[in-house]
């Protein structure tokens, strides 16, 4: 009756994970934090729901496998070839100076350079999961700050494989020392290899006979297949199936159905990605964190301070400001879930005693709780700080010497915050017309790539008092924020409204709800990326039905100066016309050919009768390679003659009877 006990305890884990990601949610938490919480509430260590964690350990590490898979299919050489230059800067500087400190700070406590290593693996690394999801959720994923943060991840999540083909040797339980690792580093390079090379050539076109026949199960069974065979091609070959799960993603990625597949694998990987949260919480003993709780906290403090500031030297090192260089560390500051999987490796080895595996552990699981909070009031806590200390001071950034800063003096210009395609598209609207303009942007590539291409783009934090008035805000004509980071946004509204309170603000923001407080703050126009894109596509809906294009621009005028009140949720659209559709007739266009037979062939458009026959129209004529628009009544109709025959679907067809003789079929 084993397989009804592991029955039991599996529903017994999603009742409970159901209850207490349903409060999350009321708290409007992420849901992977719940899953600890949940295990930590239902494992044997609390109420004791479920006595055994070893029954859902092996469905967890399923969990951690089909996590390296779909990472790897997120992947793809062509995003690592163009973000190459932050993973690594962000990420080896991240990683470096996490695991030095660690390592300085293990062999004064603990005396063993082999631990105090290998805990330095395991704190430098960050949770992926949580740190994506809340940051897509925030809506910041595409700031400046949510970009090297994902670099960062990338780093580690790639940091991962070597680390565990390093951990046999730093165990000393592997043969062969040095040599041995070397051995095992370049089996693992020649695996690397291999699989690129068949990420080019042979994955592709198996999948693409494989989609002619249509079958979504089929294919799924493909997808695992592929995984299945490289992890178990990787464990033979002497690396993990850590490795193989990782290459079979970024197989998957290379071709043209990694989106699919991504899409086919995401509710199996989320479902055991749950049990993985649920079982690291059931392994949390909470009396060690009690007896603990002083020297706990301590570590969760120097912990996630000393790495949000490791992380912030690369985006200092890369020239982005140190309110940036921060946001980015804290994103990253918690330790990660594959630090789990590494600690129990390590435990099993022999790296880790009990004892302190345990408040690995617990100082593990309270930095990912906090983490959801830590991003939330990031922001807030940075103004704190910065009336205290500068964080241009702290973290300066190295600005290169070329981006120079404004020195011409200008006026009735437009100041141009971020220089995304929003900004490229407005500078070069702006260009057009003439109109003086002048752009800042955080990211020191972009202004030196937009500079050799002869823009006035500067390197600045436009949220900063200084920055605005070297762009002599209180001289311009308009301020345009072009960003994605709703925290930013706000702060260059307020202190562009304070510096010049008749400029005119145009700010862009993903969602609604930023509205009234943008404006509040001063802000004159709020552009909203969802309803402005649901507003695009009722206009086009309505076009189709014919309704006048002023009755459009009506409609969209109103619904702009309502604040898109029509469009929020809860309230049913009325949105009213002048006329009705109903008496509008639905026309259809046909293109109709004259065959050699065609009783119409040899005569005049007059001479058919088709408009006071049918109803139906020609527009245009089709004759060999030359076309003619609006032919005269006199014209002689031949056969191979494509018209254009405009008209409703009645007369459609009897145009159909009298060109050619027959209805279509």
């Amino acid at each position: 009756m084993e397989q009804l006990h592991i029955l039991r305890d599996l529903a017994v884990i999603f009742a409970g994970s159901l209850l207490v990601i349903l409060v999350f949610y009321r708290l409007k938490l992420p849901a992977l934090p719940g899953f600890i919480v949940a295990g930590i509430l239902l494992g044997p260590n609390a109420l004791g729901f479920v006595s055994d964690a070893k029954d859902v350990e092996g469905l967890a590490e399923v969990g951690v496998i089909l996590l390296l898979f779909t990472i790897g299919i997120e992947f793809s050489l062509s995003r690592l070839k163009e973000m190459g230059r932050q993973i690594l800067v962000g990420g080896f500087s991240q990683m470096g100076f996490t695991i030095l400190a660690t390592l300085a700070a293990g062999l004064a406590f603990l005396g063993a350079w082999r631990v105090a290593l290998f805990l330095g693996f395991l704190i430098a690394l960050s949770s992926t999961a949580i740190v994506l999801k809340v940051m897509t959720d925030k809506g910041e994923i595409d700031t400046p700050h949510g970009r090297l943060a994902t670099a960062v991840l990338i780093f580690q999540d790639l940091c991962v494989v070597p680390i565990m083909l390093v951990l046999p040797f730093l165990a000393g339980k592997a043969e062969g020392g040095a040599t041995g690792l070397l051995i095992a580093l370049a089996k693992a390079a020649l695996v690397v290899v291999g699989v690129i090379i068949a990420a080019r050539t042979i994955v592709p076109r198996a999948l693409a006979e494989i989609l002619k026949t249509r079958s979504r199960e089929l294919f799924l069974i493909a997808v695992i297949l592929i995984g299945t065979l490289t992890a178990l091609g990787t464990a033979a070959a002497g690396a993990s199936l850590a490795l193989g799960a990782f290459l079979a993603g970024l197989i998957i990625s290379e071709s043209d159905y990694g989106h699919q597949a991504l899409a086919e694998l995401m509710p199996f990987r989320d479902i055991f990605i749950s049990l993985f949260f649920v079982a690291v919480g059931m392994l949390v003993q909470l009396d060690v964190i009690r007896d603990h709780i002083v020297l706990t906290l301590v570590a969760v403090v120097i912990i996630m301070v000393g790495k949000t500031l490791a992380a912030a030297v690369g985006p200092a090192l890369l020239g982005y400001s140190g309110r940036v260089a921060l946001l980015a560390g804290v994103a990253v500051s918690q330790i990660g879930e594959f630090s789990f999987v590494l600690a129990k490796e390590g435990r099993v080895a022999g790296l880790l005693p009990n004892l302190l595996y345990q408040q690995f552990l617990g100082v593990a699981v309270i930095t990912m709780l906090v983490t959801p909070f830590l991003l939330q009031g990031g922001p807030t806590i940075l103004d704190a700080l910065e009336k205290v200390l500068p964080l241009d001071r702290l973290l300066p950034g190295f600005r290169p010497r070329d981006l120079a800063p404004v020195h011409e003096q200008i006026k009735d210009h437009v100041i141009v915050a971020g220089y995304g395609l929003n900004g490229r598209n407005l500078t070069a609207a702006l260009r057009s017309i003439s109109a003086p303009y002048l752009i800042v942007e955080l990211n020191a590539q972009t202004v030196r790539k937009a500079r050799s291409e002869g823009e006035p783009a500067f390197y600045g934090d436009a949220t900063r008092e200084e920055i605005l008035r070297a762009l002599g805000l209180e001289r311009a004509r308009l301020f345009v924020i072009a960003i994605s980071d709703p925290s930013a946004t706000r702060r260059m509204v307020r202190v562009a409204r304070e510096l010049n309170p008749k400029v005119y603000i145009i700010a862009r923001t993903r969602y609604v709800i930023e509205i009234p407080e943008l404006t509040r703050l001063g802000a004159n126009v709020v552009i909203p990326e969802e309803f402005e894109t649901s507003i695009e596509i009722f206009s086009r809906v309505l076009a189709h039905y014919n309704v006048p294009r002023d009755e459009i621009e009506r409609l969209v005028s109103e619904i702009r100066a309502s604040h898109y009140q029509a469009l929020r949720p809860g309230a049913r659209p009325r949105l009213t016309l002048s006329g009705t559709l109903g008496a509008m007739p639905q026309m259809h266009v046909e293109r109709i050919i004259i065959g050699p037979s065609a009783p119409v062939v040899g005569q005049t458009i007059a001479d058919t009768g088709l408009r006071s026959k049918t109803g139906a129209l020609i527009l245009a004529v089709r004759r060999g390679e030359s076309d003619l628009a609006t032919p005269s009544a006199d014209f002689q109709l031949d056969a191979g003659d494509i018209l254009v025959v405009v008209g409703q679907p009645p007369q459609i067809k009897a145009a159909y009877r009298v060109l050619i003789g027959a209805e279509p079929t």
